[in-house]
Protein backbone atom coordinates (compact mmCIF):
# COMPACT_ATOMS: atom_id res chain seq x y z
CA UNK A 1 0.00 0.00 0.00
CA UNK A 2 1.24 3.48 -1.23
CA UNK A 3 0.99 6.28 1.15
CA UNK A 4 0.71 10.00 -0.04
CA UNK A 5 3.81 12.27 0.25
CA UNK A 6 2.09 14.25 3.10
CA UNK A 7 1.16 11.30 4.77
CA UNK A 8 4.65 9.44 4.16
CA UNK A 9 6.34 13.12 5.59
CA UNK A 10 4.12 13.34 8.48
CA UNK A 11 5.42 9.69 9.56
CA UNK A 12 9.08 10.95 8.90
CA UNK A 13 8.47 13.78 11.08
CA UNK A 14 6.97 11.81 14.04
CA UNK A 15 10.13 9.73 13.39
CA UNK A 16 12.46 12.83 13.74
CA UNK A 17 13.57 12.57 9.90
CA UNK A 18 13.79 16.67 8.90
CA UNK A 19 10.94 17.73 6.43
CA UNK A 20 9.92 21.03 5.52
CA UNK A 21 7.70 22.74 7.04
CA UNK A 22 3.72 22.16 5.35
CA UNK A 23 0.65 20.96 5.63
CA UNK A 24 -2.14 19.44 3.62
CA UNK A 25 -5.00 21.16 2.00
CA UNK A 26 -8.35 20.08 0.12
CA UNK A 27 -9.53 23.36 -0.79
CA UNK A 28 -7.85 26.63 -2.43
CA UNK A 29 -8.90 28.30 0.98
CA UNK A 30 -6.82 25.65 2.88
CA UNK A 31 -3.79 26.54 0.39
CA UNK A 32 -3.88 30.36 1.18
CA UNK A 33 -4.19 29.37 4.65
CA UNK A 34 -1.33 27.34 5.15
CA UNK A 35 0.91 29.85 2.43
CA UNK A 36 -0.09 32.63 5.23
CA UNK A 37 0.83 30.29 8.23
CA UNK A 38 4.24 29.68 6.76
CA UNK A 39 4.76 33.35 5.92
CA UNK A 40 7.22 32.06 3.16
CA UNK A 41 7.72 31.31 -0.75
CA UNK A 42 5.53 27.85 -0.77
CA UNK A 43 5.66 24.46 -3.17
CA UNK A 44 2.10 23.64 -4.20
CA UNK A 45 2.12 19.78 -4.91
CA UNK A 46 -0.14 17.84 -6.28
CA UNK A 47 -1.34 14.57 -4.06
CA UNK A 48 -1.56 11.75 -6.33
CA UNK A 49 0.06 8.18 -6.29
CA UNK A 50 1.88 7.98 -9.18
CA UNK A 51 5.82 9.52 -10.74
CA UNK A 52 7.26 11.87 -12.89
CA UNK A 53 4.06 14.18 -11.59
CA UNK A 54 6.31 17.42 -11.33
CA UNK A 55 7.02 16.84 -15.07
CA UNK A 56 3.17 16.67 -15.66
CA UNK A 57 2.75 19.94 -14.04
CA UNK A 58 2.00 18.96 -10.65
CA UNK A 59 4.23 20.71 -8.76
CA UNK A 60 4.36 24.38 -9.08
CA UNK A 61 5.53 27.45 -6.88
CA UNK A 62 4.25 30.15 -4.94
CA UNK A 63 5.63 33.59 -3.31
CA UNK A 64 2.39 34.83 -1.79
CA UNK A 65 -0.95 32.94 -0.69
CA UNK A 66 -2.97 34.66 -2.66
CA UNK A 67 -0.72 33.01 -5.22
CA UNK A 68 -0.78 29.58 -3.55
CA UNK A 69 -4.58 30.08 -3.42
CA UNK A 70 -4.59 30.38 -7.54
CA UNK A 71 -2.69 27.54 -8.01
CA UNK A 72 -4.33 25.26 -5.80
CA UNK A 73 -7.85 26.18 -7.61
CA UNK A 74 -5.95 25.15 -10.95
CA UNK A 75 -4.57 21.55 -9.39
CA UNK A 76 -7.21 20.18 -7.67
CA UNK A 77 -9.67 18.38 -9.76
CA UNK A 78 -7.28 18.33 -12.39
CA UNK A 79 -5.72 14.88 -13.90
CA UNK A 80 -2.19 13.86 -13.62
CA UNK A 81 -0.92 11.33 -15.43
CA UNK A 82 -4.84 9.51 -15.02
CA UNK A 83 -5.48 10.30 -11.49
CA UNK A 84 -7.35 13.16 -10.27
CA UNK A 85 -5.75 15.33 -7.31
CA UNK A 86 -8.34 15.44 -4.49
CA UNK A 87 -5.11 16.90 -2.14
CA UNK A 88 -2.27 19.03 -2.61
CA UNK A 89 0.71 19.75 0.08
CA UNK A 90 1.63 23.44 0.77
CA UNK A 91 5.19 23.35 1.88
CA UNK A 92 8.18 25.83 2.68
CA UNK A 93 9.80 26.25 -0.96
CA UNK A 94 13.44 24.69 -0.24
CA UNK A 95 16.77 26.65 -0.90
CA UNK A 96 19.01 23.58 -2.36
CA UNK A 97 22.24 23.41 -2.82
CA UNK A 98 22.69 19.34 -3.90
CA UNK A 99 20.44 16.96 -4.00
CA UNK A 100 20.86 13.16 -3.02
CA UNK A 101 19.13 9.77 -3.31
CA UNK A 102 18.69 7.68 -0.28
CA UNK A 103 16.31 4.84 0.52
CA UNK A 104 15.73 1.60 2.35
CA UNK A 105 14.04 -1.39 1.15
CA UNK A 106 14.30 -5.35 1.07
CA UNK A 107 16.42 -6.99 -0.96
CA UNK A 108 14.81 -10.30 -1.28
CA UNK A 109 18.35 -11.99 -2.88
CA UNK A 110 19.88 -11.44 -0.64
CA UNK A 111 17.12 -11.96 2.46
CA UNK A 112 18.42 -8.71 3.74
CA UNK A 113 17.33 -4.72 4.28
CA UNK A 114 19.41 -2.81 1.77
CA UNK A 115 19.77 0.65 1.62
CA UNK A 116 20.35 2.49 -1.22
CA UNK A 117 21.89 6.06 -1.79
CA UNK A 118 23.43 7.89 -4.67
CA UNK A 119 24.96 11.41 -5.32
CA UNK A 120 22.24 11.23 -7.99
CA UNK A 121 19.14 13.23 -6.22
CA UNK A 122 15.51 13.51 -8.21
CA UNK A 123 16.22 11.19 -10.68
CA UNK A 124 14.01 7.66 -10.68
CA UNK A 125 15.80 4.77 -9.10
CA UNK A 126 15.30 2.48 -12.21
CA UNK A 127 17.36 5.29 -14.32
CA UNK A 128 19.64 5.12 -11.68
CA UNK A 129 20.34 1.25 -11.93
CA UNK A 130 20.08 1.36 -15.85
CA UNK A 131 22.81 4.67 -16.65
CA UNK A 132 24.31 5.63 -14.10
CA UNK A 133 24.99 2.31 -11.73
CA UNK A 134 28.32 3.71 -10.56
CA UNK A 135 26.07 6.72 -8.66
CA UNK A 136 24.26 3.95 -6.42
CA UNK A 137 25.24 2.28 -3.45
CA UNK A 138 24.16 -0.20 -1.90
CA UNK A 139 24.79 -1.45 2.01
CA UNK A 140 23.30 -4.67 3.33
CA UNK A 141 21.29 -4.21 7.02
CA UNK A 142 22.00 -7.28 9.27
CA UNK A 143 18.41 -7.28 11.08
CA UNK A 144 20.15 -8.48 14.33
CA UNK A 145 22.76 -5.36 14.46
CA UNK A 146 20.34 -2.48 13.17
CA UNK A 147 21.98 0.54 11.81
CA UNK A 148 25.71 1.30 12.58
CA UNK A 149 27.64 4.08 12.55
CA UNK A 150 30.49 3.64 10.05
CA UNK A 151 26.96 3.14 7.05
CA UNK A 152 26.85 6.57 7.75
CA UNK A 153 29.84 8.01 7.67
CA UNK A 154 30.51 5.36 4.05
CA UNK A 155 27.25 7.17 2.57
CA UNK A 156 28.51 10.76 3.62
CA UNK A 157 31.48 10.02 1.49
CA UNK A 158 29.75 8.70 -1.05
CA UNK A 159 27.49 11.79 -1.16
CA UNK A 160 30.98 14.03 -1.25
CA UNK A 161 29.93 15.91 1.97
CA UNK A 162 32.32 16.25 4.98
CA UNK A 163 31.80 13.94 8.26
CA UNK A 164 31.05 16.56 10.28
CA UNK A 165 27.15 15.74 8.30
CA UNK A 166 27.76 11.97 10.02
CA UNK A 167 25.53 12.48 12.88
CA UNK A 168 22.48 14.07 11.05
CA UNK A 169 22.72 11.01 8.55
CA UNK A 170 22.88 8.73 11.12
CA UNK A 171 19.86 10.41 12.63
CA UNK A 172 18.07 9.99 9.87
CA UNK A 173 18.75 6.29 9.35
CA UNK A 174 17.84 5.44 12.27
CA UNK A 175 14.27 6.98 11.93
CA UNK A 176 14.52 4.91 8.42
CA UNK A 177 15.26 1.59 10.41
CA UNK A 178 12.69 2.12 13.11
CA UNK A 179 10.25 3.19 10.74
CA UNK A 180 10.70 0.22 8.35
CA UNK A 181 10.40 -2.17 11.44
CA UNK A 182 7.61 -0.79 13.91
CA UNK A 183 5.57 -0.19 10.38
CA UNK A 184 6.26 -3.23 8.78
CA UNK A 185 7.15 -1.38 5.48
CA UNK A 186 8.56 -2.16 1.77
CA UNK A 187 10.30 0.92 1.33
CA UNK A 188 11.04 4.06 2.54
CA UNK A 189 12.21 6.62 0.28
CA UNK A 190 13.34 10.52 0.03
CA UNK A 191 14.43 11.69 -3.30
CA UNK A 192 15.58 13.98 -3.66
CA UNK A 193 17.53 13.93 0.43
CA UNK A 194 18.85 17.92 -0.19
CA UNK A 195 21.63 19.68 1.42
CA UNK A 196 19.87 23.31 1.56
CA UNK A 197 21.32 26.27 1.69
CA UNK A 198 21.06 25.98 5.46
CA UNK A 199 23.77 23.13 4.99
CA UNK A 200 21.10 21.13 6.49
CA UNK A 201 19.91 17.81 5.20
CA UNK A 202 16.26 17.59 4.35
CA UNK A 203 13.83 15.25 3.14
CA UNK A 204 12.13 17.07 -0.03
CA UNK A 205 9.98 14.17 -1.10
CA UNK A 206 9.11 11.41 0.35
CA UNK A 207 7.76 7.81 -0.18
CA UNK A 208 6.41 4.78 1.81
CA UNK A 209 4.71 1.63 0.96
CA UNK A 210 3.70 -0.56 3.76
CA UNK A 211 3.19 -4.81 3.35
CA UNK A 212 0.13 -5.72 2.36
CA UNK A 213 0.45 -8.43 4.15
CA UNK A 214 1.01 -6.29 7.58
CA UNK A 215 -2.27 -4.23 7.19
CA UNK A 216 -4.25 -6.71 9.72
CA UNK A 217 -1.70 -5.20 12.13
CA UNK A 218 -2.14 -1.32 11.31
CA UNK A 219 -5.72 -0.18 11.23
CA UNK A 220 -4.49 2.90 10.42
CA UNK A 221 -3.72 2.39 7.29
CA UNK A 222 -5.78 -0.78 6.29
CA UNK A 223 -8.83 1.88 6.06
CA UNK A 224 -7.13 3.41 3.12
CA UNK A 225 -5.75 0.68 1.46
CA UNK A 226 -8.10 0.03 -1.35
CA UNK A 227 -7.75 4.06 -2.41
CA UNK A 228 -4.37 3.47 -4.63
CA UNK A 229 -6.00 1.75 -7.05
CA UNK A 230 -7.98 3.14 -10.36
CA UNK A 231 -11.70 2.09 -10.92
CA UNK A 232 -10.21 -0.85 -13.53
CA UNK A 233 -8.23 -1.88 -10.64
CA UNK A 234 -10.91 -2.14 -8.16
CA UNK A 235 -13.11 -4.18 -10.54
CA UNK A 236 -10.43 -6.95 -10.89
CA UNK A 237 -9.59 -6.99 -7.25
CA UNK A 238 -13.62 -7.35 -6.76
CA UNK A 239 -13.65 -10.35 -9.37
CA UNK A 240 -10.70 -12.18 -7.96
CA UNK A 241 -8.76 -11.18 -10.53
CA UNK A 242 -4.29 -10.65 -10.00
CA UNK A 243 -4.40 -7.44 -11.84
CA UNK A 244 -1.42 -4.64 -12.02
CA UNK A 245 -2.27 -1.39 -13.95
CA UNK A 246 1.30 -0.37 -16.18
CA UNK A 247 1.41 2.68 -18.93
CA UNK A 248 0.83 1.10 -21.94
CA UNK A 249 -1.77 0.37 -24.44
CA UNK A 250 -1.81 -3.68 -25.11
CA UNK A 251 -4.13 -5.47 -22.79
CA UNK A 252 -2.90 -8.70 -21.49
CA UNK A 253 -4.69 -11.75 -20.21
CA UNK A 254 -2.99 -14.75 -19.43
CA UNK A 255 -3.85 -18.32 -17.08
CA UNK A 256 -0.55 -18.18 -14.27
CA UNK A 257 1.44 -15.27 -13.56
CA UNK A 258 4.72 -16.84 -14.69
CA UNK A 259 2.84 -17.00 -18.64
CA UNK A 260 1.29 -13.86 -17.80
CA UNK A 261 4.68 -12.41 -17.53
CA UNK A 262 6.20 -14.05 -20.27
CA UNK A 263 3.93 -12.72 -22.63
CA UNK A 264 4.76 -9.07 -21.72
CA UNK A 265 8.00 -9.53 -21.29
CA UNK A 266 7.49 -10.75 -25.64
CA UNK A 267 5.39 -7.80 -26.37
CA UNK A 268 8.44 -5.45 -25.03
CA UNK A 269 10.41 -7.71 -26.90
CA UNK A 270 8.44 -6.90 -30.19
CA UNK A 271 8.55 -3.26 -29.18
CA UNK A 272 4.95 -3.08 -27.13
CA UNK A 273 3.82 -1.82 -24.29
CA UNK A 274 1.89 -3.72 -21.86
CA UNK A 275 -1.03 -2.10 -20.56
CA UNK A 276 -1.53 -4.21 -17.47
CA UNK A 277 -1.08 -7.85 -15.99
CA UNK A 278 -4.02 -9.60 -15.62
CA UNK A 279 -3.75 -13.40 -14.66
CA UNK A 280 -7.44 -14.99 -14.46
CA UNK A 281 -5.45 -18.54 -13.17
CA UNK A 282 -6.18 -21.98 -13.41
CA UNK A 283 -9.21 -23.60 -14.76
CA UNK A 284 -10.85 -20.47 -15.73
CA UNK A 285 -14.49 -20.67 -16.66
CA UNK A 286 -16.01 -19.47 -19.65
CA UNK A 287 -17.68 -16.45 -16.83
CA UNK A 288 -14.28 -15.89 -15.57
CA UNK A 289 -12.79 -15.30 -18.87
CA UNK A 290 -15.71 -12.86 -20.22
CA UNK A 291 -15.35 -10.82 -16.91
CA UNK A 292 -11.87 -10.49 -17.57
CA UNK A 293 -12.00 -9.63 -21.12
CA UNK A 294 -14.78 -7.12 -20.64
CA UNK A 295 -12.32 -5.06 -18.01
CA UNK A 296 -9.72 -4.49 -20.68
CA UNK A 297 -11.94 -4.08 -23.25
CA UNK A 298 -13.45 -0.93 -21.22
CA UNK A 299 -9.82 -0.06 -20.44
CA UNK A 300 -10.10 3.69 -22.04
CA UNK A 301 -6.10 3.01 -22.68
CA UNK A 302 -6.16 -0.05 -24.37
CA UNK A 303 -6.01 -0.67 -28.26
CA UNK A 304 -5.28 -4.19 -28.10
CA UNK A 305 -6.52 -7.37 -26.20
CA UNK A 306 -3.48 -9.78 -26.08
CA UNK A 307 -4.97 -13.44 -24.00
CA UNK A 308 -2.44 -16.01 -24.24
CA UNK A 309 -3.95 -19.40 -22.49
CA UNK A 310 -2.32 -23.01 -21.87
CA UNK A 311 -5.14 -25.26 -21.81
CA UNK A 312 -4.46 -27.69 -18.82
CA UNK A 313 -7.09 -28.31 -16.89
CA UNK A 314 -8.38 -24.88 -18.43
CA UNK A 315 -10.16 -26.12 -21.28
CA UNK A 316 -9.51 -23.31 -24.74
CA UNK A 317 -13.41 -24.11 -26.21
CA UNK A 318 -14.30 -22.23 -23.15
CA UNK A 319 -11.95 -19.80 -23.16
CA UNK A 320 -13.22 -19.22 -26.50
CA UNK A 321 -16.34 -19.12 -25.42
CA UNK A 322 -16.11 -16.62 -22.86
CA UNK A 323 -13.81 -14.09 -25.50
CA UNK A 324 -16.56 -13.91 -28.07
CA UNK A 325 -19.38 -13.49 -24.96
CA UNK A 326 -16.99 -10.59 -24.11
CA UNK A 327 -17.29 -8.89 -27.23
CA UNK A 328 -20.87 -9.47 -27.70
CA UNK A 329 -21.99 -8.32 -24.68
CA UNK A 330 -19.40 -4.57 -25.17
CA UNK A 331 -19.99 -4.30 -28.65
CA UNK A 332 -16.83 -3.18 -28.73
CA UNK A 333 -14.92 -3.10 -31.93
CA UNK A 334 -11.19 -3.29 -29.88
CA UNK A 335 -9.40 -6.05 -31.71
CA UNK A 336 -8.46 -9.05 -29.97
CA UNK A 337 -5.48 -11.73 -30.27
CA UNK A 338 -5.64 -14.93 -29.03
CA UNK A 339 -2.67 -17.69 -28.37
CA UNK A 340 -4.95 -21.26 -27.54
CA UNK A 341 -2.77 -24.35 -26.74
CA UNK A 342 -3.77 -27.34 -25.12
CA UNK A 343 -7.22 -28.90 -23.81
CA UNK A 344 -9.54 -28.34 -26.93
CA UNK A 345 -7.52 -25.57 -28.39
CA UNK A 346 -8.33 -27.03 -32.35
CA UNK A 347 -12.01 -26.37 -31.13
CA UNK A 348 -11.28 -23.12 -29.43
CA UNK A 349 -9.23 -21.70 -32.57
CA UNK A 350 -12.07 -22.96 -34.84
CA UNK A 351 -14.58 -21.10 -32.34
CA UNK A 352 -12.48 -17.17 -32.24
CA UNK A 353 -11.66 -17.74 -36.42
CA UNK A 354 -16.11 -17.86 -37.05
CA UNK A 355 -16.27 -14.81 -34.69
CA UNK A 356 -13.76 -12.95 -37.06
CA UNK A 357 -11.23 -12.76 -33.58
CA UNK A 358 -7.52 -13.47 -34.37
CA UNK A 359 -6.02 -16.72 -33.33
CA UNK A 360 -2.94 -18.25 -33.38
CA UNK A 361 -1.22 -21.62 -32.01
CA UNK A 362 2.32 -19.93 -31.49
CA UNK A 363 3.30 -17.06 -28.79
CA UNK A 364 5.40 -15.50 -30.85
CA UNK A 365 2.81 -14.50 -33.86
CA UNK A 366 -0.01 -13.80 -31.68
CA UNK A 367 2.29 -11.17 -29.92
CA UNK A 368 3.75 -9.74 -33.06
CA UNK A 369 0.29 -9.31 -34.63
CA UNK A 370 -0.99 -7.55 -31.43
CA UNK A 371 1.98 -4.78 -31.55
CA UNK A 372 1.13 -4.73 -35.08
CA UNK A 373 -2.71 -4.07 -34.52
CA UNK A 374 -1.70 -1.48 -31.55
CA UNK A 375 0.31 0.71 -33.95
Amino acid sequence: MKLYEYESKELARKYGIPVPRGKVAFTPDDAEAVAREIGKPVAVKSQVLVGRRGLAGGILFADTPDEARRIAEKLLGSTIRGVRVEAVLVEEKACIEKEYYLSMTVDRFARKPVILASYMGGVEVEELVREHPESLLKIHVDPGIGITSYMARYIVKHFGLPLSYTSSLMKILEGMWKMMNELDLELVEFNPLALTCNKELVALDAKIIVDDNSLYKHKEFAEKSLREYSGVELEARKLGFAYVELDGDIGIIGNGAGLTMATMDLVNLYGGKPANFLDVGGGASRERVKEAVKILLKHPRTKVVLVNIFGGITRCDEVAAGLVAALKETGSKKPVVVRLLGTNEEEGRRILREAGIHAFSELDDAVKKAVELAG
